[in-house]
């Protein structure tokens, strides 16, 4: 994978987590997960992106 490529797939995950997270503040009923959880899973997994690549 090139820089471009792997700055890609971070700026995916990132988005997958902003709409996680915002869907998270919504009052939808959800069965044995959390929202919010899987948000910050997905920031997190964005976040160390670079270093898991490498």
């Amino acid at each position: 994978m090139n820089e471009e490529t792997d700055m890609s797939a971070q700026a995916f995950l990132y988005i997958v987590a902003v709409i996680l997270i915002v869907l998270a503040a919504l009052p939808l009923p959800t069965r044995g997960f959390s929202l919010a959880l899987l948000g910050a899973a997905c920031a997190l997994l964005a976040y160390a992106w670079p270093v898991i690549t490498a």
